[in-house]
């Protein structure tokens, strides 16, 4: 059994980690950290969890995170690589759900998360854990950096038609959508019912904190630098992400051939027949990202529309599978819930 310990577990992440571990067959939850409720039963705070989970949340000052195989930082930015140096030190793998270790030019990340970076050497060895692009380097891992929900909707968009070279690198543009729980387990007037409800709007259009990830990604999928608008915009719904994404071809291509070859035997990833119209509901509580890619009017424009859980493969669901792929398990260990409708 694989001991695990989760840094921050009373968020919309943590509690989602908690409900896909304490259904893994090979998982075992040894500790479960919150400097606030420490004391408090993991039941009291998530009844969902009630005969699952028998935990009480742990002081992180005093917690036995070196004695667990793997850590999961279901934390702010900022928290983990304050820790992760320690921890690995110990010989434990830690999984980083936060935005610590994904953006591999320091600078860059200290000027979009507006602090000094605690352990910039260990940036260079964080492997991006986007299995679908880099399942061979999150085998040998130590320390893998968690995607974000939208960079994992809007790469996994992209990604085959910048790496077949079949569109104009310079305008990419990726107009996604998102639940409030993306925004966190915090209160904050935007996330109030009353101000998100029957309302829709976007935000960030200046820059987003995950602008640089996705940039940096489809970069490296390209071997160039790419030209990429990002525009986030926050829906009146609990759960989901919607990117719908706009490129110039600039070859003729077969695309539904190009993204079916792409993801195929990908657990995750489903690539829809022609013509149809994926919906974040078809995903809600499951590690799937649907893909229906079109050409409208057979013009020189493609426009591929993705849809994930942004708590699931956009973060916790995500960060179980890296676990997975590092302790040499079958990818899809606990991973297998079918989505939740209505």
């Amino acid at each position: 059994m694989i001991k695990v310990g989760i840094v921050g577990g009373t968020g919309y992440t943590g509690v989602e980690l908690l409900r896909l571990l304490a259904q893994h067959p090979q998982a075992q939850l040894t500790t479960i950290t919150s400097r606030k409720e420490a004391g408090m039963p993991v039941a009291d705070m998530f009844p969902n969890l009630r005969g699952r989970v028998d935990l009480k949340f742990e002081d992180p000052a005093t917690a036995p995170l070196k004695q667990c195989d793997v850590v999961f930082f279901a934390t702010p930015n900022g928290i983990a690589m304050t820790q992760t140096r320690e921890l690995l030190a110990a010989g434990v793998k830690v999984i980083d759900l936060a935005a610590d270790f994904r953006i591999t030019d320091v600078s860059t990340w200290e000027k979009w998360y507006g602090m000094t970076h605690a352990c910039p050497e260990l940036v260079a060895e964080a492997v991006y854990g986007l299995p679908e692009l880099n399942r061979e380097k999150i085998k040998s891992a130590r320390l893998i950096a968690n995607p974000g929900c939208y960079p994992t909707a809007v790469q996994l968009g992209f990604m085959p038609l910048i790496e077949a070279g079949v569109v104009d690198l310079n305008h990419l543009i990726a107009d996604a959508k998102s639940g409030v729980s993306g925004a966190g387990r915090k209160a904050e007037v935007h996330a109030l019912l009353a101000e998100a409800g029957d309302n829709f709007k976007a935000y960030g259009v200046a820059g987003h904190r995950h602008l640089p990830e996705i940039s940096q990604g489809l970069s490296r999928a390209a071997g160039q630098s790419v030209g990429l608008t990002f525009v986030p915009h926050l829906t009146p719904m609990i759960r989901g992400i919607h990117a719908t994404l706009y490129a110039r071809l600039n070859k003729e291509v077969d695309l539904q051939a190009l993204f079916e070859k792409r993801y195929r035997g990908e657990a995750f990833v489903d690539v829809l027949a022609p013509g149809t119209h994926p919906e974040t509901r078809s995903v809600r509580a499951a590690n799937i990202c649907r893909i229906a890619v079109h050409r409208p009017q057979g013009g020189d424009t493609v426009v591929v529309l993705s849809v994930i859980d942004n708590l699931v493969k956009g973060a916790s669901g995500q960060a179980v599978q890296n676990m997975n792929i590092l302790f040499g398990l079958s990818e899809t260990l606990g991973l297998d819930q079918v989505p939740i409708l209505p």
